[in-house]
């Protein structure tokens, strides 16, 4: 078994509609990958009861817990105290962060606000962050990242190394113009049952008048079987009176 995550995305930004999330397709993208398995993604409030609740159910469900946002200088940035009560410890002041930030900032300009990026829970170890400085951090197998796209990546390959990999997932996909999923719904329905270990997808697509159809992808860690799948669903798009293409459609 693939080692497992769950990603939770912290902000009421996200919930509003204000800010759209791009990190969850990074991050699941990677994951798969490395073999770690993305299986759950929660998006939940600046609300302390509730980051705490979910930091706590995940953090016991699943091998690795990834958290974006709420790891600013504001005081809706209260995801790192949320961590330290999840885990029972202190939320300290982390002198070889507070170093780092004292360098990085002038010294009008490293105020209280800034000096709250130096505290973190007990015992948790720093994220380097090569965009802004700012770390993250580890506490146990809680990985905690800014929500910001490009110091999130920085920050989530700092940790990618140094986790458990399993099997990399691979995928093979065929499309069709002119094929819709009510057809194939059956046939495909049996292709899936013999093949239960690869993950067979059906996703319906419009690029113009001429280029719509639906997209079948075939993913998962044992690649034969992966390979078998998807020749069973190309010869089914053949027996249907289709042509088949490789792989997914091209973005319009």
């Amino acid at each position: 078994m693939n080692p497992t995550a769950c990603l939770l995305v912290i902000g009421n930004e996200i919930l509003s509609g204000r800010t759209q999330d791009v990190n969850v397709q990074y991050i699941a993208r990677r994951l798969s990958e490395t073999g770690i398995t993305l299986s759950e993604v929660r998006i939940i409030p600046d609300i302390r009861t509730v980051i705490v609740r979910n930091v706590t159910e995940t953090r016991a469900a699943y091998d690795n817990v990834f958290t974006t946002g709420g790891i600013g200088p504001t005081h809706d940035d209260i995801t790192s105290a949320c961590v330290a009560e999840s885990f029972g410890v202190p939320w300290v002041h982390h002198p070889e962060t507070f170093r780092l930030l004292e360098a990085h900032f002038a010294p009008d300009a490293f105020n209280a606000a800034r000096q709250r990026m130096a505290t973190m829970p007990q015992g948790a170890t720093p994220i380097r962050n090569s965009v802004s400085v700012a770390p993250g951090f580890t506490m146990g197998n809680v990985h905690v990242m800014a929500g910001v796209p490009r110091i999130m990546r920085a920050m989530f390959e700092e940790v990618l190394p140094t986790l458990p990999h399993g099997t990399p997932v691979t995928s093979q996909a065929w499309h069709a113009n002119g094929l819709y999923e009510g057809a194939l719904a059956a046939s495909l329905e049996a292709i899936q049952h013999c093949y239960p270990t690869v993950d067979i997808g059906s996703y319906p697509y419009r690029l113009d008048e001429s280029q719509r159809g639906v997209c079948l992808l075939c993913k998962g860690t044992d690649t034969q079987a992966v390979q078998d799948a998807a020749t069973a669903v190309r010869n089914l798009i053949v027996e249907m009176g289709f042509r088949p293409q490789a792989g997914e459609p091209a973005k319009a």
